[in-house]
């Protein structure tokens, strides 16, 4: 399977949103309730651009994953962190592309001047059909730690879900003692 990361364009927006629509639907990874139209995700995909990556990964088949990154809080103190956000199509995970989704996002965001990702989580203690460890076992193999877990913030399915965050420092030692564009 070869496998080609490039930038998202507005009109990946179908392809996106029919990964994205059975995580709304099936799952409480998102606690987005109902599944936005194209054109949503089309004003979503062109804003995300305006300030920050978010790639597709394709395969002969077309679209099989993205991962974008975006604001993490809205107050210029933050202007160095970034919140990650990825999603595969059901039947292609477990084949490396989440890594090779997010080696390139972080590059890209490293390349950028960016020091901190953060990834923010839906838990459960014990899993079930709408939330696994799947995610969180993601992130720690690619050298995220939890920084932080939320109890019974979300609701989706008629029950409530924890929330963690996990944070990938991106500087290679430490922050500098004042960022450079200051």
């Amino acid at each position: 399977m070869a496998l080609y990361i490039r930038s998202a364009q507005p009109n990946d927006a179908e392809a996106i949103l029919a990964i994205y629509a059975p995580y709304v639907e099936k799952t409480a990874i998102t606690f987005e309730y109902e599944v936005p139209g194209v054109e949503e995700f089309r004003l979503r995909i062109q804003k995300t651009l305006k300030q920050y990556p978010y790639l597709v990964a394709e395969d002969e088949s077309g679209v099989v994953g993205y991962a974008y990154a975006g604001v993490f809080k809205a107050r210029a103190a933050y202007d160095w962190c970034v919140e990650t956000t990825i999603y595969i199509k059901e039947e292609c995970r477990g084949k490396g592309i989440g890594k090779a989704l997010y080696s390139e996002l972080e590059s890209r965001l490293k390349a950028l001047g960016f020091l901190n990702l953060n990834a923010c989580i839906t838990w459960l203690d014990e899993p079930n059909e709408y939330v696994t460890h799947q995610s969180p076992d993601f992130h720690a193999h690619l050298g995220f730690e939890k920084c932080a877990h939320f109890h019974r913030c979300g609701y989706k399915f008629s029950r409530w879900f924890d929330m963690i965050w996990m944070e990938k420092r991106l500087a290679d030692i430490s922050h500098p003692q004042r960022p450079s564009c200051l």
